[in-house]
């Protein structure tokens, strides 16, 4: 059984932890860099004369080289697969044997989600919330598209234009002539820390006298959605099935969040506005009468078939970094889903820079390259709290892609200057990095007296 032990995984975290390059093990073990590289990927097994070997360089037991392996090995993973939620794939044995062969890191990182995410989810420093992650889950298995509201939304837009030109007053006066309820619009002394309230009994909708006019036309248009919408949003919260009460009022109120914003730019005016445009932000903001926020996280919808617009994702930060709204739409990007942000990236920059969009072309680690704006805003009601809540949302698409934009124009999107940037310095492998306020987890941290570079962390590499 010696003879034919794979235990590339076992051996790659002996090196890393030794700090040692594959050179650097493999001449002290006698054999090629090449041999060496194939046992690490699972393509070669260890001979017992190579086992023992690594035992007298690393002193440890050679059992232990196969009783670790990721995920509980082929049965571990196969219990945890014969879940329900993956019947529809059909993974059969020989695929979970390449998955272990080829990506034994990736085997134990989806065993680790799956355990925690039964045992119910315990936070980590910088996670999510349980009930957050499982309504982003929801989000992004749509692609943040919701078709049956879109098309809804937009109905009803077309109905309201019919009757006045200002969708504020139409949406009042339907609310008034259909629903019995009146707006009324409160100093900020009657209500010093609210935006807004929904009086029941006196069938009023409050809204604060500190809110601009795009956000009391998105209040407006979210009751009214809460109303006229009911029966389509009630359905997507019951298909999604979220047995925490919590996430399932959070998804409730995205969807809703989802429809007013439709309403207020509804699907096809607001994607030829887009193409027409090329993407100009203020433009669309005075077109539609909205904020910047409000525009950004639109752009990262427009995924209806045969009618696409480009695949935007948004982000959302405050002062510290954290995350507060994060959308991948269809661009699957990493940027998105990283735990932490990267420094260099000009998302930061935009805090210094208050109201202007900063553009940014960045490469990742694998090289791929995103053009990125970001801008400033200010929370809703921050002037009830003295102007002190600010954010920075961040637009960002492939390179590829963003040649129509207006904001691009004037930039060499794929052979010009590019930002290099990771995924948090834990996540990150990037080496001489001097912005570095980390090592990256899972590598060896290396000294030397002799030296210094220009990162202050030295690390094992492959």
């Amino acid at each position: 059984m010696a003879g034919k032990l794979l235990a590339g995984h076992a051996v790659r975290r002996l090196r890393r932890g030794a700090g040692l390059t594959q050179v650097a093990l493999a001449a002290a073990l006698d054999i090629s860099p090449s041999y060496l590289n194939l046992i690490e990927r699972n393509q070669r097994p260890l001979s017992a004369g190579l086992m023992l070997r690594l035992a007298e360089r690393f002193d440890f037991d050679p059992r232990a080289l196969g009783a670790d392996e990721p995920g509980g090995g082929m049965d571990g993973l196969r219990r945890r697969l014969s879940d329900p939620m993956f019947a529809d794939l059909n993974i059969d044995r020989t695929e979970i044997e390449e998955w272990l062969a080829a990506a034994p890191g990736g085997a134990e990182a989806f065993a680790r989600a799956f355990d925690r995410a039964a045992e119910g989810g315990t936070r980590a420093v910088g996670e999510e919330a349980a009930p957050i992650a499982l309504v982003r889950r929801e989000i992004e298995r749509w692609r943040n598209h919701f078709a049956d509201l879109d098309a809804q939304a937009e109905g009803l837009a077309d109905e309201l234009r019919l009757s006045s030109g200002d969708l504020y007053g139409a949406i009042a006066e339907r609310l008034r002539v259909k629903h019995q309820f009146a707006i009324r619009i409160l100093p900020a002394n009657v209500m010093p820390d609210r935006v807004r309230r929904l009086d029941l009994h006196a069938r009023q909708l409050q809204i604060s006298e500190m809110l601009d006019g795009a956000s009391r036309c998105f209040q407006v248009a979210y009751l009214l959605a809460d109303l006229e919408a009911i029966a389509e949003i009630n359905a997507l919260v019951t298909g999604a099935a979220l047995a925490d009460r919590t996430a399932e009022r959070l998804f409730r109120r995205h969807l809703t969040g989802y429809f007013a914003a439709a309403l207020m730019m509804p699907y096809a005016r607001f994607l030829r506005a887009c193409e027409g445009s090329g993407y100009d932000l203020l433009l669309l903001q005075r077109r539609f009468n909205a904020g910047f926020e409000q525009v950004s996280h639109r752009l990262t919808t427009l995924q209806r078939v045969g009618a696409r617009g480009l695949p935007f994702f948004m982000l959302r930060i405050d002062r510290a970094g954290q995350v507060s709204k994060r959308y991948a739409g269809a661009s699957a990007s990493l940027l998105v889903e990283a735990e932490g942000r990267c420094p260099l990236w000009d998302i930061h920059a935009a805090f210094a820079r208050p109201g202007e969009i900063v553009r940014q072309v960045v490469a990742l680690e694998d090289g791929e390259r995103w053009f990125t704006m970001a801008r400033t805003v200010a929370a809703q009601g921050a002037a009830l709290q003295g102007g002190g809540a600010m954010f920075a949302i961040a637009l960002g698409l492939k390179a590829e892609f963003a040649a129509p934009l207006l904001s691009a124009r004037g930039i060499d999107l794929q052979g010009g200057e590019a930002q290099p940037v990771g995924p948090g310095c834990s996540a990150c492998t990037r080496e001489l990095c001097a912005q570095r306020s980390a090592p990256p987890r899972g590598r060896a941290l290396r000294f030397s007296d002799r030296e210094r570079g220009l990162s202050p962390f030295s690390f094992s590499g492959d």
